[in-house]
């Protein structure tokens, strides 16, 4: 039995969920977002759309560990989906090291962190980016979609653990090593 899955999802005033044919679309005042459900799961809409509950469908036993992690993973999904139509997510990166930078041109991001040439990275649909001298703001309606990305920059250039270079979430701490030793 999902204890997660059992819980309906509340629905702030200006928010819309729409239930059809296996497919959830919320819109909110920061975007529209959607999302295609497992068959093992049914999702409906209750008091006045003010709530959406999620529960196993016909056939299907809570007693199956697959059938129970679809009910509760749905039902994060769509908490999530509708947290983002109306707060949004955010994610921070700070780039440490002398000389590293980070600067938007257009639709892409550019980041300098020690290469050669500059890293360019293009900014998906339906993100917004910032530049604050070595901090870098991402935000979005999408959680999955904000992550990914800041995964992926980071991924440019992860952080080392002599000196603390690189490219890290500012809420990350780095345990630092020790140099090599000499003499003694």
């Amino acid at each position: 039995m999902s204890r997660i899955g059992k819980k309906p999802v509340e629905v702030p005033a200006g928010v819309k969920v729409a239930v059809k044919d296996g497919s959830v679309k919320v819109e909110g005042p920061k975007g529209t977002l959607s999302m295609q459900h497992r068959p093992e799961v049914v999702v409906t809409t209750g008091e006045g759309g003010k709530s959406v509950s999620v529960s196993l469908a016909k056939g299907f036993s809570a007693d199956d560990k697959r059938c129970s992690a679809y009910w509760g993973t749905t039902r994060a999904l769509l908490r999530n989906m509708i947290e983002g139509v109306t707060k949004g997510f955010e994610r921070q990166l700070e780039v440490v090291g002398v000389g590293w930078t980070a600067a938007i041109a257009g639709k892409t991001l550019k980041v300098t962190v020690g290469f050669a040439n500059p890293i360019v990275v293009d900014i998906p649909a339906g993100l917004t980016v910032t530049v604050d001298k070595q901090f870098i703001k991402v935000a979005g309606a999408d959680r999955q979609l904000v992550g990914q990305f800041v995964s992926g920059v980071r991924a440019k250039r992860k952080p080392e653990p002599y000196n603390g270079k690189g490219i890290k979430y500012v809420e990350e701490t780095i345990k630092r090593k020790q140099g090599k030793q000499f003499g003694a």
